[in-house]
């Protein structure tokens, strides 16, 4: 019995290393400097302009609003303010603020000039949220002494720093926290050939020899996101050293990503298992999001967030009034013929 204790422990421990030598690799793949990030080139201009103007007047830059799908680099680039900038850093998130005194505890330990970075900043409190804008506007926040009618606000003054949002549903902000950001980017989708870049750039740092077609391989099936493209490159290099030569060309690319199953189009298990139970359950849709998310097992959230910006994207899955409804394309990326005319009418995804 012991043995078996023993056993699961030292398990457990392998897993925990082998899921920090991975986010010390993620870490170890962001780029460090404006001119080396890929792709982004125009929020690229637009910020170097915004950094650029702020170091020759001495003073920090305007908030910076990024918003884009997740894995596009808004982290990063977050980081990289701070690294142009020559400041300290700090980061905490939407969720982590549930009360003014949260946010004020933060904002008022910032040094001048720091860069206070708020991922998920759509999901803030809003006793937070009301707290930011004038610590964003006036660079003051209001302490309250008391309870109830003798409560007392008191003044306090912070340094003047730089704010950077992230959001994921830009949709969600309201608008008097969108006006304070002085400066706001969209980040799209990339291309494959800049995923190519990223790819070749981080098989330098990760010493994996890649081709241009186990590039093209890997890029092709990453959904256009920087982020699954370094998971995916790692997952073939652990398959290239098993099972091949160790070089990352075409066959062995695609190989490798049929065993982690993930399709010539990026479409994972859960995907593909979405797809499935539009098409051969539910005859193509249209289908409700509780009921999908139930047929494969899930919750409606992971469904909503996770699958389904990828596949409307992709022109797979299309939201109408009444429910989830599968593309032609989606029956045919399963080897099965359209059947007839389908009414894709869709909703906002944002307001949906």
């Amino acid at each position: 019995m012991n043995d078996d204790v023993e056993d699961l422990a030292a398990l457990a421990i392998a897993h925990a290393d082998a899921g920090e030598t991975e986010r010390l690799q993620e870490a170890a793949l962001r780029p460090k400097r404006l001119e080396e990030f890929v792709g982004q080139e125009r929020v690229r201009e637009q910020l170097s302009l915004v950094l650029e103007s702020a170091k020759r007047r001495n003073r920090p830059p305007d908030h910076v609003l990024l918003s884009g799908a997740p894995g596009l680099g808004k982290t990063s680039l977050a980081m990289i303010i701070a690294a142009e900038l020559g400041t300290g850093f700090r980061i905490t998130s939407g969720p982590a603020l549930e009360r003014a005194g949260d946010l004020a505890a933060i904002v008022s330990q910032l040094e001048e000039g720091e860069v206070l970075f708020i991922d998920e900043i759509h999901r803030i409190a809003r006793p937070a949220e009301e707290l930011l804008y004038v610590a964003m506007e006036d660079f003051r926040v209001d302490v309250i002494v008391g309870k109830g009618p003798g409560a007392t606000a008191i003044p306090l003054d912070i340094a003047p720093f730089t704010l950077v949002g992230a959001t994921t549903r830009s949709g969600l902000l309201t608008g008097p926290l969108r006006d304070r950001f002085g400066f706001t980017a969209h980040m799209e989708p990339y291309s494959p050939e800049e995923l190519q870049r990223v790819l070749h750039r981080s098989a330098g740092l990760l010493d994996v020899p890649i081709d241009p077609a186990g590039a093209a391989e890997i890029a092709g099936r990453s959904r256009g996101t920087p982020r699954i493209a370094n998971r995916l490159l790692r997952r073939v290099r652990d398959y290239a050293e098993v099972r091949a030569d160790g070089r990352v060309d075409q066959t062995t690319a695609a190989a490798a990503l049929a065993v982690y199953d993930v399709d010539e189009l990026g479409l994972d298990r859960l995907d593909k298992a979405v797809l499935e139970a539009l098409v051969r359950r539910f005859n193509g849709g249209p289908v409700g999001l509780s009921t999908l998310a139930v047929a494969v097992s899930e919750e409606p959230e992971t469904v909503e967030e996770v699958c389904e910006p990828f596949l409307v994207r992709s022109g797979l899955v299309a939201r109408t009034p009444r429910g989830r409804v599968a593309t032609p394309a989606a029956w045919r990326h399963l080897g099965l013929r359209p059947p007839g005319p389908v009414d894709v009418l869709p909703l906002d995804l944002d307001t949906a």
